[in-house]
């Protein structure tokens, strides 16, 4: 009987892309909602790069979306610019928008 042996790729779609292609976990900026009493929420914005002038881009938002926002400093992500109110979309798209970040390296997480 003939011995036949199968080719087959060894790709794993399951790992993790470490190869560079996109942003790593330290390039990327998370924001959040977190819900804070009855229907009030805060929208934070964490890991925007160091060179940035984070005070500014906080003065640009709350111009923007028309709401009240400050930066915080904090020890684990640096400065996290705070929000009120859900602006998690207008977030990201302003962040795209202005070249400040690609639009796969903003993370949103939230309800």
């Amino acid at each position: 009987m003939a011995s036949t042996k199968l080719q087959f790729n060894t790709f794993d779609a399951f790992e993790d892309a470490g190869d560079g292609v996109g942003p790593s976990a330290s390039e990327k900026v998370h924001v959040r909602v977190q819900q804070r009493s009855g229907r009030k929420c805060i929208t934070t914005v964490a890991g925007l790069a160091d060179d940035l002038d984070i005070k500014r881009i906080c003065k640009a938002f709350k111009r923007n979306f028309s709401c009240n926002g400050a930066v915080q400093k904090d020890e684990e992500s640096g400065e996290v610019i705070q929000l009120s109110g859900d602006q998690r979309t207008n977030v990201k798209a302003f962040l795209v928008d202005q070249e400040i970040c690609h639009g796969d390296s903003v993370v949103l997480h939230g309800f």
